[in-house]
């Protein structure tokens, strides 16, 4: 039998922490829940978890703070806050300190869930997939050096192309999604960013142009799918 997910909950209005601790162990997560920061600062250090959800407002230490001092502990922990406010400054505050997302109440128990198990696919995908090299077709990526040689043709990437190169390739044959790759790459999911990676991917078809096996198409609503020759499949 697979294990549970742990997931590290700190809410401090107690009705919604108790709602949300019970929904979330029916739907198979072992839940422990913490009703300020400075109770759930003591108790991530008592119990490894694989998932954190984090109210922002909350007394005695607030959740930007608490995921700073997760930070320090376990860098690689999902983080989903909570949050009553809507302004990009707390949105931008959040992400800085460390947030793989973020959620605005009032909110639905199973977009929570959704969140999650995106989150969590996400996670064991990053961890089976990321590499330093990819090699599809005749494309050689080299994620270290930020360099893509086609046919043996060099082209050093910028750091923006290079990081959305890598996600792509993570995500080879399959949907990358939009938003995940603005949350990455910047930071937040707002309109001017994603005109801004409208222009990197733009950048980034004009070089797989050179081997036609190799295109970037767009998913509508959804993303990109970087469209590579499956493994073992014989190149024309």
């Amino acid at each position: 039998m697979e294990e549970k997910l742990k997931v590290f909950l700190c809410e401090d209005d107690e009705n919604l922490g108790m709602l949300l601790r019970e929904y979330l162990q029916v739907k198979g997560y072992d839940t422990d829940l913490y009703p300020d920061g400075e109770a759930g600062a003591k108790g991530f250090t008592k119990t490894k978890y694989d998932l954190c959800i984090i109210d922002v407002m909350m007394p005695k230490k607030d959740g930007i703070t608490l995921v700073k001092e997760i930070r320090q502990i376990n860098t690689d922990i999902p983080v989903i806050f909570l949050t009553a406010k809507n302004m990009k400054e707390d949105v931008l505050e959040g992400f800085k300190a460390g947030a793989d997302d973020y959620i605005t109440k009032p909110f639905s128990m199973e977009e929570l869930v959704l969140r999650i198990e995106a989150i969590i696919r996400r996670v064991k995908g990053k961890k089976s997939k990321e590499q330093n090299v990819y090699n599809f077709g005749t494309m050689v990526f080299d994620t270290q050096k930020q360099l893509l040689t086609i046919n043996g043709e060099q082209t050093k990437l910028t750091t923006k192309e290079s990081e959305l190169l890598s996600l792509l390739c993570m995500n080879a044959n399959d949907i990358l999604e939009r938003s995940h790759a603005l949350k990455q790459i910047w930071e937040e999911d707002s309109y001017f960013n994603a005109r801004s990676m409208d222009v990197y991917i733009t950048k980034l078809r004009k070089l797989l142009k050179a081997d036609p096996n190799i295109e970037i198409i767009n998913i509508h609503g959804k993303g990109y799918k970087l469209i590579v020759p499956e493994i073992g499949e014989p190149e024309n």
